[in-house]
């Protein structure tokens, strides 16, 4: 997903790319939830909406139960639309203050002809008796809810037209500390009671260790390193997982004291220059001269452990 930087006002011309997402693969199982951890701006949110097209990618494929969602235009991928869902993040910039709950809730049940009139409205209340608010809340509007409230209309409304994979971008990062595990287990509950697949997209690593079955590390567009939960946190390969992993505090004095910790150099490069060969040469503490010259493919280095370094 390259967005394209331009000059002038009546004649635009194009300057550069800005390499949001770039040569990213990945696959998501049925039932699963995915974790795709990274700094901020390293391409994480710009992946999951070129995933469901609410940014259609520049290149490539997404394959959803064996069809591109890249040639879907028109009635055909509205149809699509309603196996898969997106919660934002910003849980007061994703409701229309002027919609009520129920009107927000509501709107995908009329948009894919689902129900109307008195059904829409009992619909609309189970959902939000399914998230935790009281289903009598249907007439009030966005600003009389707390941060935690709109964030349980945003998921009712992600579960409104039955989909089975949701794109959760950062569902909890702009939520109280108090709050976030009552989302967490919110979203754990209703992916056993529904069969949902979820991409869940943080930059918490504890987070994402708590809620997904597998990791996948992303860094400047990138993806470096994916394998299951407990490898992940345990025997990471990557030098930049090591990093991240190494400044998650430890409440355990003793071993917060005895572990080694990892200090990257430098800033993150721009996506607009990238660096040469691999993004990350540049801050890598066992980068050698060869690294500023191949991109490492991202490769099986045994049950399902894959990582996209040359060293490894």
């Amino acid at each position: 997903m390259y967005f394209p930087i331009t000059t002038g006002v009546l004649f635009q011309r194009k300057l550069k790319d800005v390499k949001a997402v770039d040569g990213v693969s990945f696959f998501v199982r049925k039932g699963e939830t995915l974790g795709l951890v990274g700094e901020s701006g390293c391409g994480k949110s710009t992946a999951g909406r070129a995933i469901l097209q609410l940014y259609r990618p520049t290149s490539g494929e997404v394959l959803f139960e064996g069809e591109d969602l890249t040639k879907m235009k028109g009635e055909r991928l509205r149809k699509m639309r309603r196996k898969m869902q997106m919660i934002f993040q910003d849980p007061y910039a994703s409701l229309n203050p002027r919609q009520s709950v129920g009107s927000s809730v509501g709107e995908p049940l009329a948009i894919h002809n689902i129900a109307s009139g008195k059904e829409k409205q009992e619909r609309v209340q189970d959902l939000l008796s399914i998230v935790g608010l009281n289903p009598y809340f249907i007439s009030r509007y966005p600003h009389e809810f707390s941060g935690g409230q709109r964030q349980r209309i945003g998921i009712a409304r992600a579960l409104a037209v039955q989909p089975s994979f949701i794109v959760c971008d950062e569902p909890i990062s702009a939520l109280d500390v108090s709050i976030r595990a009552q989302i967490l287990n919110l979203l754990e509950d209703l992916q056993e009671k529904f069969q949902l697949t979820y991409l869940f997209i943080a930059h918490d690593l504890s987070v994402v260790r708590h809620i997904s079955d597998r990791v996948a590390v992303m860094y400047l567009g990138r993806i470096v390193e994916i394998a299951d939960q407990i490898t992940m946190y345990e025997a990471p390969l990557h030098p930049y997982t090591k990093a991240l992993l190494s400044a998650v505090p430890v409440a355990d004095p003793v071993v917060e004291a005895r572990r080694k910790r990892v200090i990257l150099t430098g800033d993150v490069p721009s996506p607009v220059n990238p660096p040469s060969g691999c993004n990350f040469h540049t801050r890598c503490p066992v980068a050698t001269p060869e690294c500023s010259q191949t991109i490492p493919l991202l490769v099986d280095k045994g049950s399902g452990h894959f990582v996209a370094c040359i060293h490894v």
